[in-house]
């Protein structure tokens, strides 16, 4: 399956008309860029033309999957644009914070004001989205405390009410100040919508002309001058985070058609999700984490389940099946050869079996490793350790099974005359390390998926009281000292300027993101042995922000074995 993002317009596509190369200009030739800042503030709007941006937005493909898991495994034909939009259990889970892939509501600032917020209706939504910005976000906790009934809404004239009241008397929305103009002032559309550009690209002397204008109207309409003024100055500040609500309302839409399947199609939402987030390793392994917290479990590839991507499974619970296309090393052509083979023949009864009935030219030594490292090859009966020192024997059967097949081709009858080759593993020379699994797992997957090193130490990490990443990562932590149980997955050597060798050590648990750990070279010295990738190690160190992000500067570490 293609995975494009599919597209969302919300208003600037430039005209390529060679007149607008044409039109004067009034700009320093050398000030590069007054001349763009110019050209896109006035020129196109000067000649008439229409701007608009094209936002690909990822979760558009994600419904869109949604919705032919939904029809595909249920039979059930979803049309999003007539979902109701007053759904409680929808709405339950967005109150929860309960918003892993939800659009514009995932991070955890959203969470916080969902929870606080406690949204029961639509505009609710759209609210928070144009709320949610640098500037109006601050009025936040006003807008959730009238909401709340705690504290009441206000109006600076009668007339503003029915304007504001479905904000709680705050002017949220660039619509709301073009009402104001035309009902408070008689402002004409196209009026108010100069005024709002006159506010919104602070042009002073539109800006003055309009405020004349504004004040006198409401004058005129028995707005006293005194209210009237008060009134204007509810403009200029609003201007600069007043958002489209037509805008809004369509992220808002998409947030809430997003949790709606999320809510009842909690399966086929999950897989389309990991589908749409695949080339992301950290985000995928982010995902599976928040999986199992809902009870859905992931179920490793496997050559004669699995399909093209991740996929809804039925069995005792809720479960998702590893598409083979995200094993690394594995094509989309030899995927797409074996699963229609499978589609036409039935499922592989052995590893004999496949060799034979896939002769495909990428059924090659890399793809064969990493299909039987990955784990996709044990419902055929051989070990990943038995296929890893078999593999030179398994390539030879595939020549001979290849052979075979051409000279029965070119044969007068087209037949066979020899016996059918047959595929005898040899017996293991050394006894499989378990420990293998998990580094192949890591290292085709991108993560541990049948287990995890750090299981065996979780006693360990709460006797210890070790921090997790994802808390040692918060900001009010800089600056502490702290003590983490962690598994060292990457490992950077560096000599400094002055010839002295220091490490950039990237450590994980079972948080979302790793962490950096800086070694330099006096540490480094005592704790040489403990910095080798797969080492599960207790470290002390001092948290360090820097550039937005936070590092960790090594104390001492030792491995644990």
């Amino acid at each position: 399956m293609a995975r494009h993002a599919s597209v969302h317009a919300c208003g600037t596509v430039i005209s390529k008309d060679p007149l607008v190369n044409h039109v004067p200009l009034q700009f320093a030739p050398q000030d590069k860029t007054s001349i763009i800042t110019q050209f896109e503030m006035h020129t196109i709007e000067d000649l008439g033309l229409l701007k608009i941006d094209f936002l690909g937005l990822r979760n558009l493909s994600t419904i869109q999957d949604t919705i032919r898991l939904v029809r595909e495994a249920k039979g059930e034909m979803i049309n999003v644009s007539k979902l109701p939009l007053d759904d409680a259990p929808t709405f339950a889970l967005l109150q929860a914070g309960e918003t892993t892939g939800v659009f514009q509501f995932e991070s955890s600032g959203m969470r916080r004001y969902m929870k606080e917020m406690k949204p029961t209706m639509l505009e609710d939504l759209i609210a928070l989205v144009a709320l949610f910005r640098p500037g109006p976000m601050e009025l936040i906790p006003t807008f959730i405390n009238r909401k709340e009934g705690r504290e009441k809404s206000t109006y600076l004239h009668p007339k503003l009410e029915p304007i504001l009241s479905k904000t709680y008397g705050i002017g949220v929305y660039q619509e709301q100040m073009m009402r104001i103009a035309r009902d408070l002032a008689g402002f004409t559309l196209a009026e108010a919508d100069t005024l709002r550009k006159a506010i919104g690209k602070k042009i002073k002397s539109l800006l003055d002309e309009q405020k004349e204008k504004l004040i006198s109207g409401m004058i005129k309409n028995d707005i006293p001058e005194k209210i009237a003024k008060a009134i204007w100055e509810l403009f200029p500040p609003f201007a600069r985070y007043g958002f489209n609500k037509s805008h809004a309302a369509c992220y808002a839409l998409i947030g809430y058609q997003t949790a709606y399947l999320k809510t009842h199609y909690p399966l086929e939402f999950m897989a389309s999700l990991l589908n749409a987030e695949m080339s992301d390793i950290e985000r995928i392994s982010f995902l599976i984490q928040e999986a199992k917290e809902q009870k859905i479990s992931i179920l490793p590839p496997d050559i004669n389940r699995s399909f093209v991507t991740f996929t809804p499974e039925e069995g005792d619970g809720l479960a998702i099946r590893f598409g083979l296309l995200a094993i690394k090393n594995v094509g989309s052509a030899i995927v797409e050869n074996i699963i229609e083979e499978r589609s036409r023949g039935g499922t592989f009864k052995d590893l004999t079996d496949l060799v034979k009935r896939v002769q495909h030219k990428d059924l090659n030594k890399k793809s064969l490793e990493s299909l039987a490292k990955s784990g996709a090859l044990e419902s055929l009966g051989a070990t990943r350790h038995e296929v890893i020192e078999n593999i030179e024997e398994i390539l030879k059967f595939s020549t001979l099974v290849r052979r075979a097949a051409a000279e029965s081709a070119s044969s007068l009858f087209g037949s066979n005359h020899t016996s059918s080759p047959s595929l005898v593993l040899k017996a293991l020379t050394t006894p499989p390390n378990e420990q293998d699994k998990l580094v192949w797992e890591k290292e085709l997957l991108g993560f541990f998926l049948s287990d995890h090193p750090l299981n065996r130490f979780t006693a360990k990490m709460k006797e210890w009281q070790s921090t997790p990443i994802d808390q040692a990562r918060e900001p009010k932590n800089d600056g502490h000292t702290i003590k983490i149980l962690a598994l060292v997955s990457r490992i950077q050597k560096i000599v400094t300027k002055n010839g002295q060798p220091m490490i950039f050590a990237h450590i994980e648990d079972f948080s979302p993101k790793p962490l950096e750990v800086v070694v330099f070279n006096d540490i480094l010295t005592k704790t040489n042995q403990v910095w080798q990738e797969s080492n599960v190690v207790y470290l002390k160190g001092k948290i360090s922000w820097r550039n937005g992000e936070p590092k960790m500067i090594c104390e001492n570490a030792v491995t644990l074995s």
